[in-house]
């Protein structure tokens, strides 16, 4: 201990936050209102990390899990907004009357706004290291060979590339890359663990998912540069046609990486799309054979933020998402990730301009996607394009707690939180690759809700005891690969930076290690701070059905995607209850292996009501047809099979665009 005292005593600073991201921007505003001497070492130029740089379409789950310093900072966004100049390319009601906004959150009582454009984002951030005189440096890179000083199992000291030190007493790493984890030695994984690893389901190779998936009218692409003949060899943006390990398996791969583009349709604020240096239009082949098939979601994920932009994100079978393209990343040298970030962008940037102007693509596509462009009044100094990749996994620290798919959904406690999250377990596929039958598909796409808020750990906050005392991590931290697709949500990192930063204020006053921190002090501190520690899962009404009730095998736990509700006000239902969406672009999709082999009917659940969809889209078995949920008994049989032990059926359910879509449970029911 007193080792510790005189080390504290010695140093520069009491809190050194590495990162540029929103996490570290909370952290250092809650040390400076602790009144710790605080510095801000960030290897970007720009501040609030992808809250800044182009995610405006919040990934916020249950809005009133987020509390805080991260609640403040959207109702700063919020503020920003109330203002008359705010509003250039619309009014404010012309924004709301956006149809794809019928059903989202857009200011909640307390005036936080939760959609927003990229600028007054990063606004905000500036304004809260203003308005706190926090000493920011900028484009400070950390020496990743030799640039943390270690001393008794504790960090000393940082240095820059550029030789700058800076001591201090708690070091917090606020990076999507976890580089200063890694360079005081603390133990980390990259890639997906297998589902054994912590008792999972949902974690691996995730082969056969329906979501971003080639189905339905693009199920028979054909993936050879050469139709119909695999001699030719495979077209670009496929991977590989090795065979896929068993579900479940572990291996090195991480979801894949793509920039949330700012992008507008109103011509005087619209930048045609870059032709980027070395566009070869022989890359997008498959985009347009994607096209030719029929296509028509390119525009499903252009998310409407105010002043006629959006934030565009991955969709469909072939997108934004650069698969296979970002494994290198985490560990990768700052060379190679500049590398990695420049084909990431030419990709991108190719993707866009072989769309809106090539002649291979359909003039049905190619007319509608050149009214698009490059928002102009955006990352100005950038060529309007995002200064952020979207990081959507990198290294995560192995520490004293992991947070597992089991603490997500409650089948395991969690002890002593440190905030909460909510969202679904979001993870974007991984690699394309090549069936035996030569059918073209992707691989890791996951979207399971986990049934409503869920706290996380702040043990998981901490490395290892005997690796590092005196460092704090809220955005590389310690979980499993699917339970950080939930987690890795911006308004989560600001949350845990804020309780980093309170944790760190008591390890300096007490002069103990972070793994020492006494949890009911934290606890009584983050109250304090409006922090929102404990909210129960949705309760239950109606009636439910237990899902080991049914005979065969259920899966009443579907991947997720768009807006979605739980509900359990008609019944019956399977398990603790069913999901309701008015999203035009929600989807559900349900997956089911025999447990023993036999003939089953496959059927899908729902609970019926006039307000439901009248159309239902079910696609399986690479069909569709339209379910009226309006009518029935609530169950659609939808086939027979004779299966194997093993075999898996898989079933997505989409919107029509008309009602509420509602999703239950998918049954394999044995035929007797």
């Amino acid at each position: 201990m007193l080792a510790l005292l005189t080390l504290f005593a010695a140093a520069d600073f009491e809190v050194v936050i590495y990162g540029g991201t929103s996490a570290a921007i909370i952290a250092a505003v809650q040390a400076d209102e602790d009144g710790r001497s605080v510095v801000v070492v960030s290897p970007d130029e720009h501040l609030g990390g992808l809250s800044s740089g182009g995610l405006g379409w919040t990934d916020s789950g249950r809005k009133e899990a987020v509390g805080g310093l991260s609640r403040d900072f959207y109702r700063r966004v919020g503020a920003k907004y109330e203002r008359d100049d705010a509003w250039r390319q619309q009014t404010p009601e012309e924004y709301a009357e956006h149809p794809r906004l019928a059903k989202r959150t857009l200011v909640t009582d307390d005036g936080a706004r939760w959609i927003f454009e990229p600028h007054v984002a990063e606004e905000v951030f500036e304004d809260l290291i203003r308005e706190r005189g926090v000493r920011v440096d900028r484009g400070k890179r950390l020496d990743r060979e030799a640039g943390a000083t270690m001393e008794g199992g504790r960090i000393v000291a940082i240095r820059t590339l550029d030789g700058t030190e800076y001591r201090g007493k708690v070091f917090i790493d606020a990076t999507y890359e976890g580089d200063l984890l890694a360079a005081a030695g603390v133990s980390y994984t990259v890639g997906r663990e297998s589902n054994e690893t912590y008792g999972e389901t949902l974690n691996g190779v995730q082969a056969g998912r329906l979501k971003h998936q080639f189905t339905g009218d693009v199920a028979n692409v054909d993936p050879y540069v050469v139709r119909g003949d695999p001699a030719s060899g495979l077209l670009p943006l496929i991977n590989h046609a090795d065979p896929l390990p068993p579900n479940g398996s572990a291996d090195r791969r991480v979801q894949a990486y793509c920039f949330r583009m700012c992008l507008t349709d109103d011509p005087s604020n619209r930048a045609a799309f870059p032709k980027p240096e070395g566009y070869d239009p022989a890359t997008y082949e498959l985009v347009g054979r994607v096209a030719d098939a029929g296509w028509d979601g390119w525009w499903n994920k252009f998310d409407p933020v105010p002043n006629r932009k959006t934030d565009t994100n991955n969709h469909g079978p072939v997108s934004t998402d650069y698969l296979g393209a970002s494994d290198e990343y985490p560990e990768a040298s700052y060379e190679d990730r500049e590398r990695i970030i420049k084909e990431h962008r030419r990709y991108q940037q190719g993707l866009m301009w072989f769309l809106a102007n090539d002649p291979r693509v359909p003039e049905s596509v190619r007319g509608r996607m050149s009214r698009w462009g490059l928002a102009k009044d955006e990352f100005t100094d950038n060529g309007n394009w995002p200064h952020q990749i979207y990081v959507r996994e990198a290294r995560r620290m192995v520490g004293e707690a992991v947070v597992t798919e089991n603490h997500l959904t409650g089948r395991v406690p969690t002890p002593d939180p440190a905030g909460m999250g909510s969202y679904n377990m979001d993870s974007h596929n991984t690699q394309r690759y090549v069936t035996p039958d030569g059918k073209v598909r992707n691989e890791g796409d996951v979207q399971v809700n986990p049934g409503g808020p869920y706290p996380i750990r702040y043990a998981a906050l901490t490395p290892k005891r005997a690796e590092c005392g005196n460092l704090l991590v809220p955005v590389c931290v310690s979980t499993s690969h699917i339970a950080y697709g939930s987690i890795r949500m911006e308004p989560v990192f600001m949350i845990l930076g804020q309780s980093a930063a309170v944790a760190a204020d008591i390890a300096i006053e007490r002069g103990v290690a972070v793994q020492d921190v006494p949890y009911a002090e934290l606890r009584g501190r983050l109250l304090e701070l409006g922090q929102v520690l404990d909210l129960p899962k949705t309760a239950k009404r109606g009636r439910g059905l237990r899902a080991d009730s049914l005979p065969g095998v259920v899966d009443d736990a579907p991947d997720l995607t768009g807006e979605w509700t739980r509900s359990t006000s008609v019944g019956a239902f399977v398990g603790d209850g069913y999901f309701a969406s008015q999203d035009p672009a929600a989807a559900a999709t349900f997956e089911v292996a025999a447990d023993a082999a036999g003939t089953y009917e496959v059927v899908l659940w729902y609970t019926r009501h006039g307000n439901r969809d009248p159309a239902a889209r079910v696609s399986f078995d690479g069909g569709e047809r339209a379910v009226n949920q309006t009518k029935g008994d609530g169950l659609a049989i939808l086939a027979k099979r004779t299966l194997a032990e093993g075999d898996t059926i898989s079933v997505e359910v989409a919107s029509s665009g008309t009602g509420y879509l509602v999703t239950d449970a998918l049954q394999l029911r044995p035929v007797e």
